[in-house]
């Protein structure tokens, strides 16, 4: 499953483009998994260096860190399998580094020998790719050590510390290197409750039905609520959509009211109905969409 790396300047999206079409193996940086939000890492570094002969490095060194103004954004597969670290230099590099535990494991403390290239490696296999500044391997062999790794929600890392060793297109030459990413704890993941008030109106003039609750969260968001009222009357159904949107902050629950307009041209009348209802927001801090979902029996007055 891909993910979706944070926004590039054109010139860095032209040059990844440039480096998609130069490689036969196709697209680099994929991470299996649930799809993940990359977070700036608050304290990272990233350092290599390669023999000469190496194609990655070209036999140069490199370091990059957050205390030198470089941007490190660092995120985890869903299931703990992989993490995937992007760069961009203060100075214009940019950088990827994916390592990878065999596929149905999670990524833990301990040294992965016999790697091949992430995502391509085989499910007995580690996988290992650092790419950038245009270039990349089709194929690679390596390996790398886990020091430390501590995992949070939606592809939140805490820490990292590894060590890496890779050889691109089965050559003797190796590009070496090491990084480091320091985290605060996780924030919590957004906690959405959706209520459904046990009576609502139905117009007398113009049909509709006019439904409410209340939603709570625990950290700000704009709710978007959607749903539909469905009613039976002398063996007609009745039914009719609605949508509202209203803004959560944390503490007490906040109202909300939406009218479903009947699709036919028999109006909500008195009586009961079903009512389904849907919240959705996005976690601010995972970028993560977030519902949560109600069916209930609604008492329709006339209203």
């Amino acid at each position: 499953m891909h993910l979706l790396a944070p926004g590039r300047v054109l010139a860095r999206a032209t040059a990844v483009l440039v480096l998609a079409l130069g490689m036969a193996a196709g697209t680099t940086g994929l991470l299996s998994g649930t799809e993940a939000h990359a977070l700036p890492a608050a304290e990272g570094s990233l350092t290599f260096s390669g023999d000469e002969g190496d194609y990655i490095s070209g036999g140069r060194s490199y370091a990059y860190s957050t205390a030198s103004q470089d941007s490190l954004d660092i995120t985890s597969s869903g299931d703990d399998n992989a993490v995937r670290l992007w760069v961009n230099g203060a100075n214009g590099d940019w950088w990827s580094l994916d390592l990878a535990a065999p596929s149905g494991t999670k990524l833990v403390p301990g040294t992965y020998t016999g790697a091949t290239r992430h995502p391509f490696n085989g499910p007995a296999e580690p996988g290992l790719d650092l790419s950038g500044n245009g270039r990349g391997c089709n194929q690679l062999t390596g390996e790398f050590t886990i020091s430390a790794i501590e995992f949070g929600p939606q592809g939140y890392v805490r820490k990292l510390d590894a060590s890496f060793v890779q050889h691109c297109e089965g050559g003797p030459a190796a590009a070496r290197g090491e990084v480091h990413i320091e985290n605060p704890a996780p924030p919590a993941e957004l906690d959405l409750g959706l209520a459904v008030a046990l009576e609502g109106t139905a117009s007398t003039l113009n049909g509709k039905a006019t439904v409410h609750g209340t939603v709570s969260c625990n950290k700000p968001v704009q709710v978007a609520l959607a749903g539909d009222v469905t009613q039976v009357k002398r063996q007609k159904l009745i039914r009719g959509s609605y949508s509202a949107s209203v803004s959560c902050v944390p503490g007490a629950p906040v109202a909300w009211t939406a009218t479903a307009a009947p699709t036919g041209d028999v109006p909500f009348q008195r009586g009961d109905v079903e009512v389904a209802a849907r919240a959705t927001a996005t976690d601010p801090d995972y970028a993560q969409p977030v519902t949560a979902a109600e069916t209930v029996a609604v008492h329709l007055r006339r209203g």
